[in-house]
C-alpha cells in the first residue's frame, strides 16, 4: 500500500489526530505526548501526516519563513514510525515540504535546519548543499552563527555550542526530528556529532543545509 501525504495548518489538526500522533511513540523515546504535541500546534504553522492506508506512519511540525531575509524551511519536531518503510515515508513527508518550500520562494535557494536525535536523521538533508556539521569539515563563522539562531528560534538560545553544534538539554522536554532508518547503519561520523548529546535531558543536534532553488524546481529533492 503506497504512502499518502497530507499537510494543513496546525490549527486543523483535531484532538484524535494529536492522539494517534502521540501513539507513534508512546513505547519508546522521545515519548512526544498529547500534551507537548498540544504545544507544539501552537507553535508551529504546517504539520505533516504521512498514512499508511488507515495507519499514521509519521508525522511533523514545521514552518516557512524569513530568517533576517533568508528563506527558511524550519521543522521543529517529528516522528517516523519504526518500520520497514520508515525511509519511504520521510523521503514522502519531505518531498512535500520541499516543494510548498518552491511554491513559498520560487527561484530562492532555502536553508533548511532542524534539531536530530539520532545519527540516521542526517538521511532528512540528503539532497542538501553545505550540511552543517559536516564530516571532517571545521565550521565557518557565518556556520556557526546560523547554528546560534536556529538554537534561538528552537527556543534554546545560550544553550548551544556554535562549534559541535549540540544543544545542552535543560530537564525539559524538547522538540526534534526522531528518525530511525531500517536499512543499514549511519556513518561513523555522523554518529560522532552524537557523542555528547543527551537526548534523555532534551539535548538535540541542530543541523541544516541548503535546498538549491535550480534542485527545488527540478524536483531533485526528497520523494518527488
Amino acid at each position: 500500500m503506497s504512502i499518502q501525504v497530507e499537510t494543513k495548518d496546525c490549527t486543523s489538526i483535531s484532538d484524535a489526530e494529536l492522539a494517534e500522533m502521540a501513539d507513534l511513540c508512546a513505547e519508546r523515546e522521545p515519548r512526544f505526548d498529547i500534551g507537548f504535541l498540544s504545544k507544539q500546534r501552537e507553535d508551529w504553522v504546517l504539520v505533516t501526516r504521512a498514512t499508511e492506508g488507515n495507519k499514521l506512519r509519521g508525522y511533523s511540525f514545521s514552518t516557512l519563513e524569513r530568517i533576517g531575509g533568508t528563506p527558511s524551511l524550519l521543522i521543529g519536531l517529528g516522528t517516523v514510525d519504526r518500520t520497514a518503510k520508515a525511509d519511504t515515508v520521510l523521503r514522502a513527508m519531505m518531498g512535500d515540504k520541499f516543494r510548498r518550500a518552491l511554491l513559498a520562494f520560487p527561484d530562492e535557494d532555502v536553508l533548511v535546519g532542524t534539531r536530530l536525535l539520532q545519527a540516521d536523521g542526517f538521511k532528512m538533508l540528503a539532497g542538501l548543499a553545505d550540511v552543517v556539521p559536516g564530516s571532517g569539515q571545521k565550521a565557518t563563522g557565518e556556520e556557526r552563527a546560523w547554528g546560534r539562531r536556529l538554537a534561538k528560534r528552537f527556543g534554546a538560545d545560550g544553550r548551544i555550542d556554535d562549534r559541535t553544534f549540540v544543544i545542552t538539554g535543560d530537564g525539559n522536554e524538547a522538540g526534534g526530528f526522531d528518525f530511525v532508518s531500517p536499512k543499514g547503519q549511519p556513518s561513523e561520523d555522523h554518529v560522532a556529532f552524537f557523542t555528547s548529546v543527551s537526548t534523555a535531558d532534551g539535548g538535540r543536534l541542530v543541523t541544516f543545509g541548503w535546498a538549491m532553488a535550480e534542485d527545488l524546481a527540478a524536483g531533485k529533492l526528497g520523494g518527488r
